[in-house]
């Protein structure tokens, strides 16, 4: 009180430098307080390494053949439809985590030309590939070609000249899609702006641009949405199986992430953390998409990802007891929901169990004698690898001491 009154006793110059000392005091001590790397980037300092907040990182672990890169494929900016600058998706990404992604503007509908006229397809990705030059995020190239239905609108990624697919005919965007190199797959099949009743199919220009090799992939996750005939559609005609944001605005406020959710994101099975190893296993179709705590993939692709993210730590029979205490580790940021399907039953829950994302999980499993391995088996709820079809996980798990 002491302090304040003086303060006010002082002419009005004098207060504001004083209260701007003790402002950059303020702010120095809360910087020294910072890890390093926090520290630079606070001070400013445009060379410093990029840190993930760990509360919103998303995080999955890598399967025993390939690495887990987490990839979002389909996003805007102001030089479309957008409403952020390049950078922004770029500092969103690396909130995230995020290995991979690419900005993939609408070439022919363009919005906000008379406020930011742009004759370069490519300057989005020019400038995000910049703010992203100081970090280990991968930016692709990419664009959307927009067209009514058929065929609907589809990204082009691994793009080297956005411009060449500004071609009246749609199949001569394809095209020159793929004399680039691009690999290309269809946005939203399932979109009630060109499909009223939100159900994916295949017309005889979809036929057409799979069976050439110009149609390689299909969204089975865009935005909000998940189309179970967009996913049969990819087991059918042999597509890579995609989830993307196709973000407009802001991440947090769209994916509510404040909250506890998150985007959209295709995981990508690769050999090596690159350009060519995300193109190369998006050809060979291993991916997985996460969305809404759900993963959707082949079996060969999400089982390997299951085994990796749930671990048996512990297994014991406590005392004398022929209850056997399981505890199941969950690496990954994906909520597991499991059903029991094993002949055991639990002592202290039901069938259905829940396994949090970075939490270890404790299970009382009557086994009735005291084995020295046992075998369960989950359905897995959360997961899915057909239209209603969930797969099986199989613990063999060897009791110590």
């Amino acid at each position: 009180m002491l302090v304040s009154t003086r303060l006010l006793s002082l002419p009005f110059r004098f207060r504001q430098a004083l209260i701007a000392r003790l402002f950059a005091a303020t702010l120095a001590l809360l910087l020294m307080a910072l890890p390093e790397p926090a520290r630079a980037q606070a001070s400013g300092d445009p060379t410093a390494p990029h840190t993930h907040p760990a509360a919103r990182a998303i995080q999955f672990p890598d399967t025993a053949d390939f690495l887990s890169l987490t990839c979002d494929f389909h996003m805007h900016t102001v030089f479309s439809d957008g409403s952020v600058w390049p950078t922004i998706r770029v500092q969103e990404a690396l909130r995230d985590n995020l290995d991979c992604i690419a900005i993939t503007e609408h070439i022919e509908y363009q919005p906000h030309k008379a406020d930011i006229p742009h004759p370069d397809r490519n300057r989005a990705y020019d400038i995000a590939t910049r703010a992203a030059q100081n970090s280990d995020l991968i930016v692709i190239a990419g664009s959307e070609i927009t067209r009514s239905m058929p065929p609907g609108h589809s990204n082009a990624i691994f793009l080297t000249d956005a411009n060449a697919l500004l071609v009246d005919d749609a199949r001569a965007a394809f095209e020159a899609a793929a004399g680039q190199g691009g690999f290309t797959f269809w946005n939203h099949p399932n979109w009630t702006a060109q499909r009223k009743d939100g159900v994916a199919r295949l017309e005889p220009l979809h036929d057409a641009l799979i069976a050439d090799g110009l149609l390689s992939g299909i969204e089975v996750v865009n935005e909000s949405t998940y189309s179970r005939e967009a996913l049969q559609i990819a087991l059918d005609n042999n597509l890579t199986i995609i989830g993307t944001s196709d973000i407009h605005g802001l991440v947090d406020w769209d994916y509510h992430v404040p909250e506890g959710g998150h985007r959209p994101v295709t995981i990508v099975l690769a050999t090596e953390r690159s350009q060519e190893g995300i193109r190369q296993a998006l050809v060979d179709r291993r991916t997985v998409v996460w969305h809404r705590n759900m993963l959707i993939g082949r079996e060969q692709h999400v089982m390997p990802l299951v085994g990796a993210s749930i671990r048996i730590k512990r297994a014991h029979y406590p005392g004398d007891t022929s209850v056997l205490r399981l505890e199941i580790e969950n690496v990954s940021d994906a909520e597991f929901v499991l059903r029991n399907t094993s002949p055991y039953g639990f002592h202290k829950q039901g069938d259905l169990i829940m396994l949090p994302p970075h939490h270890t999980t404790v299970l009382d499993v009557k086994t009735l004698d005291r084995l020295e391995n046992v075998r369960m088996t989950f359905e897995l709820l959360s997961v899915v690898t057909a239209p209603g079809t969930h797969p099986v996980l199989e613990l063999r798990v060897p009791v110590g001491e």
